[in-house]
C-alpha cells in the first residue's frame, strides 16, 4: 500500500470522522507551499482558514517560538510570567482597546465573549438576572461548542446535540431593520462576523456594519466583532471592520494571532467591560502561556509594519479582478470577498465544491469547499503574485470544457 493510502487508512480507522479531508497527506511546508509524503508539492490556497496568514514556517515566528521554548513554555495563570504584560499591552494597543482576556481557540474566545456580555449586562446595564439576550446572524459560524451551535442555523453542525443553550435570537445577516426589531431592554450584545467566512465569504451590504454600530450604541448594547477569520490582515486592513470605519465594543480574535505555530485567541475590550471579571470567575490553564505570548507578540510586531495588510489589499485586488473575469464564461456564477479572501460559486453543472477541490488538488492546488458548489480561496498573505496567478490558472483549467 502506498504511503499516502496507508496513512489515510490508518487515520480513517483510528480517528473520529468529524472531518472529511481531501486525500492528501502533508509532511512539510514552507511559505505558501506544502509537500506531501510522496514528495508532491501543493500551493496552499486555504492557509488554515486564515491561521496561516504569514505562511508556513515563517522564520520570524519560528525563531520567536524556538527562543521561548528554551526558556519557559507554561506557568498557568497562577503566576505572572515575563511575556504576559507585553502581550496584553501590545494587543490592546493594536486594537485601540484597553484590556485583553487571552484564551486558546477561537471557540473558547467566543464563549468568553458571550460570558463577558452576559456578566456586563447583569453587573453594568442592570438586566434582570437570567434574562440576557444576545442577537446573532443567520448563517453564522462562531465555533462548534454546545453553546455556540445553539445559535447556529447550520443543521449539520447543530443536529443531535440538544438540548440547546437559550438566550440567543437569530436575525438575517445584513438586515438592519430585523436587527432593530429584535432588540429589547434585555439585549446585552450583538455578535457578528464582519464577513461570514464559513457561509461562503459573505460581505454585508455597504453601511450595514456602521448601522449596527449606530443601533447598538443607541440601545446601550455591546457590538461584538468576531474577527477570528477576517482579522489580522486578511482583508487588506488589520480588521475587516476598518473598511467601514467601525470600532466595536469588543474584538474576538484567534487563528492568525498564533501565527500558525500555536493556538492563541483573545477577547479585547475596554476596562469597563472586561473589568466585570473577578478572580476565579473565568480562566484557562493554557490561555496566555509564555510560548503563546512570545509568538503572538511577533505577530503583533509584524502587523504594525502594515506591509501584510498592504500586500493583502494589492494582491486581493488582483485576485478579485482575475476571478471576476471567470464569471463571463458561465463556470463561475458569483465571486464575493475582500482582500486575499474569496468565496467562488461554481455553476453546479461543472461539479460540486468538493469535486472542484479534488480536481484542483490533482493539479497541485489546495482549497476548501463549503455549501454545495462554493469554494473558498484564502492563500497566505506572503504568497507571490506569480504563485497566485499559477493557482488561478489551475482553476481556469479545471473549469474549461
Amino acid at each position: 500500500m502506498a504511503t499516502t493510502d496507508r496513512a489515510i487508512a490508518s487515520a480513517e480507522a483510528h480517528s473520529a470522522h468529524n472531518y472529511h479531508p481531501l486525500p492528501v497527506v502533508i509532511a512539510s511546508a514552507d511559505g505558501a507551499w506544502m509537500t506531501d509524503v510522496e514528495g508532491r508539492r501543493f500551493l496552499d490556497m486555504l492557509a488554515g482558514y486564515s491561521a496561516l496568514n504569514f505562511g508556513h514556517g515563517n522564520r520570524r515566528l519560528i525563531d520567536a517560538a524556538k527562543a521561548q521554548l528554551e526558556r519557559v513554555t507554561l506557568t498557568s495563570r497562577a503566576f505572572h510570567h515575563d511575556r504576559f504584560a507585553d502581550f496584553c499591552t501590545q494587543l490592546a494597543e493594536l486594537c485601540g482597546m484597553e484590556m485583553v482576556l487571552p484564551m486558546n481557540t477561537g471557540a473558547e474566545a467566543v464563549e468568553t465573549a458571550v460570558k463577558t456580555a452576559r456578566k456586563w449586562g447583569y453587573r453594568t446595564k442592570g438586566v434582570p438576572d437570567g434574562t440576557a439576550k444576545i442577537i446573532v446572524a443567520a448563517d453564522n459560524f462562531h465555533g462548534r461548542t454546545t453553546t455556540i451551535i445553539s445559535f447556529s442555523t447550520d443543521e449539520e453542525a447543530r443536529a443531535d446535540y440538544g438540548p440547546y443553550t437559550p438566550g440567543f435570537e437569530i436575525v438575517p445577516y445584513g438586515d438592519l431593520a430585523a436587527l432593530d426589531a429584535a432588540m429589547t431592554d434585555n439585549t446585552v450584545a450583538v455578535l457578528l462576523e464582519p464577513i461570514q467566512g464559513e457561509a461562503g465569504v459573505l460581505v454585508p451590504p455597504p453601511g450595514y456594519l456602521a448601522g449596527v454600530r449606530e443601533l447598538t450604541r443607541a440601545r446601550n448594547v455591546l457590538f461584538i466583532a468576531d474577527e477570528i477569520q477576517s482579522g489580522l490582515g486578511r482583508t487588506g486592513k488589520t480588521f475587516a471592520l476598518e473598511h467601514e470605519g467601525v470600532v466595536p465594543d469588543m474584538y474576538v480574535l484567534g487563528k492568525a494571532l498564533g501565527g500558525g505555530v500555536v493556538p492563541v485567541s483573545a477577547v479585547v475590550s475596554s476596562a469597563e467591560i472586561l473589568g466585570v471579571f473577578r478572580p476565579g470567575e473565568h480562566g484557562s490553564t493554557f490561555g496566555g502561556n509564555p510560548l503563546a505570548c512570545a509568538v503572538a507578540l511577533e505577530v503583533i510586531a509584524m502587523l504594525r509594519t502594515g506591509e501584510y495588510q498592504q500586500r493583502a489589499a494589492e494582491l486581493g485586488d488582483h485576485l478579485h479582478h482575475e476571478l471576476g473575469l471567470m464569471t463571463t464564461g458561465g463556470a463561475v456564477e458569483t465571486v464575493r470577498g475582500r482582500g486575499l479572501w474569496a468565496g467562488v460559486d461554481i455553476s453546479p453543472s461543472y461539479g460540486t465544491g468538493r469535486e472542484i477541490s479534488a480536481k484542483l488538488m490533482d493539479r497541485g492546488v489546495l482549497v476548501k469547499d463549503t455549501h454545495g458548489s462554493t469554494i473558498r480561496i484564502a492563500p497566505p498573505l506572503v504568497i507571490s503574485k506569480e504563485d497566485l496567478d499559477w493557482g488561478l490558472e489551475q482553476l481556469r483549467a479545471v473549469l474549461t470544457r
